[in-house]
């Protein structure tokens, strides 16, 4: 089912992006997503689009976190829409980091329909959090050796490559094997 936007007049549309931690829980995620939903409609502005993209690993380090939970948001509006919507994910204990962006200054608001699957929050179902081997505390601070799984015994170093002990000892031996 669809419905048509009836707001009059011309808005710009945003795309926000938020991540949340990475042990959030399902209840928590959710009520982020239906207090920005009120928030865009309260403001007189209009959501497009809802996507859920999952954990995954971050760039770099949040708040000692190595994954989020990356959630996705197209609404129409202005400004005021705006700076409610990341003063809603500020004051959310549960989001790391977010970012909005203008990408369509002058969007008719009249022509614009949305279906109502599109702006649905889904419900986060996460698997609990694993432990990365890679990533443990001891591997960061230098305590485990990374592992290595080179067969040394298979390999042979080139004539240039020897030091200076391997070069006399292979020289001790060619000379034995001449006499």
């Amino acid at each position: 089912m669809s419905r048509q936007v009836t707001a009059p007049g011309r808005a710009r549309e945003y795309e926000t992006i938020y991540i949340l931690r990475p042990d959030i829980d399902a209840d928590g995620a959710e009520r982020i997503g239906s207090r920005l939903a009120e928030v865009v409609g309260r403001e007189s502005g209009r959501l497009t689009k809802v996507e859920t993209w999952g954990r995954r690993r971050l760039a770099y380090d949040i708040a000692k976190h190595r994954r989020g939970v990356y959630v996705y948001l197209k609404y129409l509006g202005g400004g005021k829409v705006v700076s409610e919507v990341e003063r809603n994910l500020r004051l959310s204990d549960g989001v790391l980091k977010y970012q909005t962006v203008l990408v369509r200054n002058d969007v008719e608001v009249e022509g614009v329909t949305i279906a109502d699957e599109d702006v649905k929050f889904e419900r986060l179902e996460l698997a609990p959090l694993e432990d990365d081997r890679d990533d443990s505390r001891e591997r960061q601070l230098g305590l485990i050796e990374p592992e290595r799984r080179i067969d040394r015994s298979s390999e042979q170093a080139p004539a240039g490559d020897l030091d200076d002990a391997e070069e006399a000892e292979a020289e001790g031996a060619a000379d034995e094997e001449e006499s």
